[in-house]
């Protein structure tokens, strides 16, 4: 089943105690020999955003091969602590979910749907391994992994640095940097023996005095049929 999620930020409001300004652009360079360097690692973690309270209103569409749906939402981040996503439709509150470091719960109106558990459900839904700091990190448009406990290989492709994890030979991960401010621009997960992909793309970006955050973020899953509802 495929699934596509594509969420548009229309506002943002942080409130954090220190300032630091980045920006972000790309330029065009070819593909070239691989090679293990940690200054991009190092770099993309200079620009970590500097947040206590993060505010985001966006629009959001999602699709799979079932459905297709429009709506907004309300996204509240307590740094470290938890996500409160409410989504709206025509104005009216249709779903509500809360994440913190251990729980995952949501409540769905339509069908008076209520879950609450761990991250099992939502990592079957993506089709990769989640927590809460890729959940937080995912939205935020920071390293879906920690970059700085993995073993990578650095290539130039299509104008962005590629990070190619050597860790797991199951699962093959690799991320993609602009070259300026090494910031995210794309992210891949992927176990082709499972036919399970997940990418998500950033573009275009609001720069605040506490740090950058994309105002655009693309998922797109792909997984067997019937793994997932």
């Amino acid at each position: 089943m495929k699934k596509y999620i594509i969420i548009v930020l229309m506002s943002a409001f942080m409130i954090s105690c220190k300032s630091k300004a980045v920006a972000v652009q790309n330029n065009n360079t070819t593909e070239v020999v691989a090679k293990k360097d940690n200054k991009a690692i190092e770099k993309h973690y200079e620009n970590k955003l500097d947040f206590s309270t993060l505010n985001i209103r966006a629009s959001a569409r999602y699709e799979d091969e079932k459905q297709s749906q429009n709506v907004t939402a309300d996204i509240k981040i307590e740094k470290d602590k938890q996500i409160l996503i409410s989504v709206k439709f025509l104005g009216i509150t249709m779903a509500k979910a809360l994440i913190t470091p251990t729980t995952v719960s949501y409540y769905e109106k339509i069908k008076g749907t209520y879950y609450e558990g761990d991250f099992s459900s939502l990592s079957e839904w993506l089709g990769t391994d989640l927590d809460y700091n890729k959940v937080q990190n995912l939205l935020i448009g920071e390293a879906f992994d920690d970059l700085r406990k993995g073993e990578y290989t650095q290539t130039i492709v299509e104008n962005l640095i590629r990070l190619e994890d050597q860790k797991s030979q199951k699962i093959q991960k690799a991320f993609y940097l602009d070259p300026e401010k090494y910031l995210v621009q794309k992210e891949q997960i992927s176990q082709s023996a499972e036919n399970i992909k997940l990418e998500i793309n950033y573009s275009d970006t609001k720069t605040f005095s506490q740090g950058t955050i994309p105002t655009t973020l693309v998922i797109n899953a792909l997984q067997p049929k019937g793994t997932t509802n």
